[in-house]
């Protein structure tokens, strides 16, 4: 693309090159700009900066898009499992029936954790946040294994991104397991993926457990939903922090705490709370439907439909939706939260206001109502996203690293206090 864009300061006219994407995103380089002009941009959130070249996820809110790798998300969503996806999203490419074979075996000889991390964890109180027991046994992962930090190891990053996605399902089933006063349950390897990880939630040492297909099937489709999503908070943490040439444990788990906040991963977890405050009021859906449309007056705010950057449908949830209807038959879950979800969902698919204004159900909020249907609680809802999560972030911290991007540092306006003289503590 050989256009260029021009900018007027002071009578003085720049001119600056122009991107293409592609997929035909349109970019202005302003790397000179402050050495050209003087000038920076000032753009709270980030909302209109591109702050990298990706070639992992592409994302187009207009049109309800979304692709791993060129792959659209609903083909993968249907024939791919997790780990498949985990593979396409860190190395470029789906793998052969002979690499998956070894890469899943990998990750199998990998999902004990150290019971040295088990000392750390039994000094966490039983109701610690899961999302703050994650993060920090996340990032002691840096201390047991130190060549993660070594710029003369390189050889073994592999073995990090291998023991990462083997061994953070493991640590995630701990809090559950201590919440509950259980006995944590170490790994069946025997087991794909998420039926360990389920096994690992929900098995007692008292009784045979056996992981029922449609639950591990969705299960595996709502991992593959989260498991990237271009530039968001968390993955733009995880680059920015590894820009500093941060190992690989302290940049995924510095994501982990940009996820932890209610308008990142937490949102699926309010949309059940949202649920429950609803049901403790009577439970008319009628009622809060209306108060949504006259949210100026009520303050009422309706979690879990709509999205911030899909501004028709978020894709992701025409194909969750069927895996919620298929848990909930499956299960027969007599919930009333969940009947006032389906009112909701209800309003939300044919009532002219939501439909007029594109106030569809997104994907987090079926993925509440599917964890609540599977017992697992509210506050582990955000760490079942970071368990999808891990692989984008993987990803996305190896193609920043592979590509030499330089440290971040964003810029400011100063907006305080001129300069001033110091005034003695007695003369205050």
């Amino acid at each position: 693309m050989s256009d260029k864009a021009q900018l007027i300061i002071e009578g003085k006219t720049y001119e600056f090159p122009t991107i293409e994407g592609s997929e035909k995103e349109k970019a202005i380089d302003i790397n000179s700009l402050r050495d050209t002009t003087g000038y920076i941009t000032i753009d709270s959130g980030y909302k209109n900066t591109g702050a990298t070249k990706s070639a992992i996820t592409f994302l187009d809110g207009e049109e309800g898009i979304l692709r791993y790798r060129g792959y659209s998300i609903e083909e993968l969503a249907e024939k791919a499992t997790f780990l498949e996806v985990a593979y396409l999203l860190i190395y470029g490419e789906l793998p052969t029936q002979v690499e998956y074979e070894a890469f899943e075996d990998n990750i199998r000889r990998h999902t004990m954790v150290n019971e040295d991390m088990r000392k750390i964890f039994e000094g966490f109180p039983v109701n610690a946040h899961p999302m703050g027991v994650l993060s920090s046994l996340v990032s002691a992962m840096s201390a047991f294994y130190p060549d993660s930090y070594d710029e003369k190891a390189p050889d073994s990053t592999e073995l990090h991104i291998i023991r990462l996605l083997a061994k953070l399902p493991t640590i995630a089933t701990w809090s559950f397991k201590k919440s509950q006063g259980h006995p944590v349950n170490y790994p069946k390897n025997e087991l794909d993926y998420c039926s360990n990880f389920l096994h690992m939630m929900f098995a007692l040492p008292v009784e045979d457990y056996k992981v029922d297909p449609v639950v591990s099937k969705a299960l595996n489709k709502l991992l593959i939903l989260h498991a990237d999503h271009e530039q968001n908070c968390s993955t733009s943490t995880v680059r920015l922090v590894g820009s500093s040439k941060a190992n690989i444990y302290s940049s995924i788990s510095a994501g982990i705490c940009a996820l932890w906040g209610p308008l990142h991963g937490g949102a699926n977890q309010e949309v059940i709370e949202m649920l429950e405050d609803i049901k403790a009021d009577g439970g008319d859906v009628a009622k809060y439907v209306d108060m949504a449309k006259n949210a100026k007056t009520s303050g009422f705010r309706l979690f879990g439909f709509g999205h911030r950057v899909y501004k028709n449908f978020d894709p992701r949830a025409k194909i969750i939706k069927k895996a919620a209807d298929e848990v909930l038959s499956k299960l027969g879950v007599n919930d009333p939260v969940l009947e006032i979800a389906k009112g909701l969902e209800e309003a939300a698919l044919h009532d002219p206001y939501f439909v007029s204004r594109r106030l569809y159900p997104n994907v987090d909020f079926y993925s509440g109502i599917i964890y609540r249907a599977l017992g697992i609680p509210t506050n582990m809802f955000t760490v079942m996203f970071a368990i999808g999560r891990l692989p984008g972030w993987i990803a996305q911290w190896k193609e920043m690293r592979t590509n030499k991007e330089p440290i971040g540092r964003p810029r400011q306006i100063y907006t305080g206090a001129t300069p001033r003289d110091f005034v003695p503590m007695n003369e205050r």
